[in-house]
């Protein structure tokens, strides 16, 4: 989670942009979060951003449109109100930052989360993650918490992360990242597909740049197309898993 690429294209964060367009923010597993859908949803989508946090205007956006496919959706802030704000601060520092912020404690809090959706009735429960909160799929993909998960774009990940994987999962990456770069993301393909039982799926989209899937502006209609390509293939990987 080191490299410069997670740091760059930081979304602009503003009262209109960053409330979503059909979901509140309310507390949910003890952390505030945005929630879209319907709340009695049997099925609901966990989505854990990148180091900018839970306001990101495309991020809400996202989360809506999965909430129209039928899944309580919600994007919480794994940040406390302290995302990622001041990068090129000098004064800044970033690893005080990541060592407050880990994805082992974002591991836990997402699992807090998911219980409370399913103290709330949600029997089925998919996670999709966003450079720091691909890490946390990825955790939590050991476990029999989520059905299934989708890994974009994230920070660096191991064989043994990969190896470790008990859900089906699909890992969305770009043709343009440091932190996981084609040919390591080509590996864990590798070994999910030897895995008996266990589905898997990935990708890599040429010519895009790490966090390109919710780091986009609109202005860019071929960001926008491949945004919304990677966007649609983890919609249609929870509507095959996440039932």
């Amino acid at each position: 989670m080191s490299s410069p690429h997670c740091f760059q294209n930081p979304p602009t964060i503003n009262p209109s942009s960053s409330t979503g367009t059909s979901g509140l923010v309310t507390e949910i597993g003890g952390l505030s979060a945005y929630v879209t859908g319907a709340a009695n949803s049997k099925r609901a989508a966990l989505l854990i951003s990148d180091v900018f946090g839970y306001e990101a205007p495309n991020l809400r956006k996202l989360a809506d449109k999965i909430a129209a496919a039928g899944y309580l959706t919600v994007v919480p802030d794994f940040f406390f109100g302290d995302p990622i704000v001041k990068w090129g601060d000098p004064n800044f520092d970033v690893g005080a930052w990541l060592s407050k912020h880990g994805t082992d404690k974002g591991f836990e809090d997402a699992r807090s989360v998911i219980a409370d959706l399913r103290n709330k009735g949600v029997s089925s429960v998919g996670a999709a993650g966003f450079c720091w909160g691909g890490n946390v799929v990825a955790k939590l993909a050991k476990l029999d918490d989520i059905q299934a998960g989708v890994i974009l774009h994230p920070g660096p990940l191991t064989v043994d992360d990969i190896n470790a994987i008990k859900v089906p999962v699909s890992i969305l990456g770009a043709e343009i990242d440091h932190s996981s770069p084609p040919e390591l993301l080509k590996q864990f393909g590798e070994i999910l597909s030897a895995k008996p039982g266990i589905d898997s799926f990935v990708k890599i989209f040429p010519g895009v740049a790490h966090g390109w899937s919710v780091k986009y502006s609109l202005e860019d209609e071929s960001a926008v197309r491949s945004a919304e390509e990677a966007q649609a293939d983890l919609l249609n990987w929870f509507l095959k898993h996440v039932k």
